[in-house]
């Protein structure tokens, strides 16, 4: 095992006094081609070259002397430093951090960062990376080859975004560029990168109290009231018989919409589905045929400062071009669309149904393609406290399947 390792940042910057000494009784060096250039780097010392981290862990390991790892950015920030600390390597180290690659990055574009999201990009991650930037207003994106700029541009079809691309921070070529999402598949962009994402415009003066989005933004409650949706465009603002308050509760509950998610809300009517789900920090694609519920459903998603990309067309026709869901609501559509979705193979997938006989249809479907059925019978009554009198009662069952082979 090696004696010490020592986990170098790099932000282009000179080297501090610590990682000077540090690299000068170094026995083993490895990083990235333009760290093992740097001139300090001793030239008696092996030279691994950092392409798998785990793979130099390893080598690292098995070193009897003194090794230094560099690394771009701050190591400790989705950094070489989590797999260094592995147990399966066994190795303690000393780290000297720099700026980190993101924090660079908005201070090339000038920008405040406090109140945006970090994520990931490699080719396993990259459509969850690509459904944080579709549901929030600032993202930044640590790229990787094959899931860089371009592949982020292209998976967001349908949604603008603005990029402001940073290519090789802290070297002699960097370069920052700023495109809109649909030109950045136009051009060829140099590794490594972050690209920062945003979709909408600026958070309020002052910040705020977290990192990333503010969780309490908004009305408190996981579903809202109907008369909060009830002010939209159109003829017939109210909420359809499948959109009760009790109803949505219980679909999201089934279905549980989080961030990294990509939602399809099918027959999204007043929007209130989509929204909530939005709120819950997934990204959401509303569908329906009205144009008049499209309508309501943008304007709620702007009451409530949620993104939701609203798509007018008919199901299950529209959704052929959509990108891949992870969990569903349908609203509205009959067999044809529930079939349509399922052959989609989302994680989950929940319905309502008005009689038994419909409930049983819709539950066999779901089970011919692999799906664990659960129903209940939902029944609600709404009292008028003041004098303990029914005003509103609505019966509805209430379906839902999961995809064993995909469940969490």
């Amino acid at each position: 095992m090696a004696d010490r390792v020592t986990v170098i940042g790099w932000d282009g910057s000179p080297l501090t006094a610590a990682a000077r000494a540090a690299l000068g009784a170094a026995t083993l060096v490895a990083g990235a081609a333009h760290h093992l250039a740097l001139p300090e780097v001793p030239p008696t010392a092996e030279r691994v070259r950092l392409g798998s981290v785990a793979l130099a862990a390893r080598r690292i390991a098995a070193h009897r002397g003194t090794a230094v790892v560099f690394a771009d950015g701050d190591p400790g920030f989705f950094g070489v430093v989590r797999t260094l600390r592995a147990p399966d390597f066994g190795l303690e180290v000393e780290v000297v951090p720099a700026v980190s690659s993101v924090a660079a990055a908005f201070a090339r574009a000038g920008m405040p960062w406090d109140d945006a999201h970090v994520t990931v990009a490699h080719p396993r991650t990259l459509r969850r990376a690509v459904n944080v930037c579709r549901a929030h207003t600032k993202v930044a994106v640590l790229t990787a080859p094959g899931a860089g700029p371009a592949e982020l541009g292209l998976l967001l079809d349908g949604v603008h975004r603005t990029f402001v691309i940073c290519e090789e921070l802290g070297t002699e070529r960097e370069q920052v560029t700023v495109v809109t999402s649909d030109k950045a598949a136009d051009h060829t962009w140099r590794d490594p990168n972050v690209v920062i994402v945003i979709g909408g415009p600026a958070g309020a003066e002052g910040g705020g109290w977290i990192a990333g989005r503010d969780p309490a933004t908004g009305p408190r409650g996981w579903t809202l009231p109907a008369e909060v949706y009830g002010t939209g465009p159109g003829p017939d603002a109210t909420l359809g018989e499948g959109e009760t308050e009790p109803l949505r509760a219980a679909q999201l509950a089934r279905l549980g919409p989080r961030l990294g998610d990509l939602v399809w809300d099918i027959g999204s009517g007043s929007g209130a589905f989509a929204v909530e789900a939005a709120r819950a920090g997934a990204a959401v694609i509303a569908v329906d045929r009205d144009p008049a519920a499209c309508a309501r459903a943008d304007a709620a998603a702007r009451r409530f400062g949620v993104q939701l990309q609203v798509v007018h067309g008919t199901a299950p026709y529209v959704l052929e071009n959509l990108p891949e869901p992870d969990v569903v609501r349908v609203g509205g559509g009959g067999a044809a669309v529930l079939s349509a979705v399922a052959d989609r193979r989302p994680q989950r997938i929940v319905t309502h149904a008005g009689t038994r006989d419909a409930a049983e249809l819709i539950g066999r479907d779901l089970t011919e393609h692999g799906y664990r059925v659960q129903c209940a019978l939902l029944q609600s009554v709404e009292l008028d406290t003041r004098h303990w009198t029914e005003t509103e009662r609505s019966v509805a069952f209430l379906l839902s399947g999961v995809l064993p082979d995909r469940a969490p």
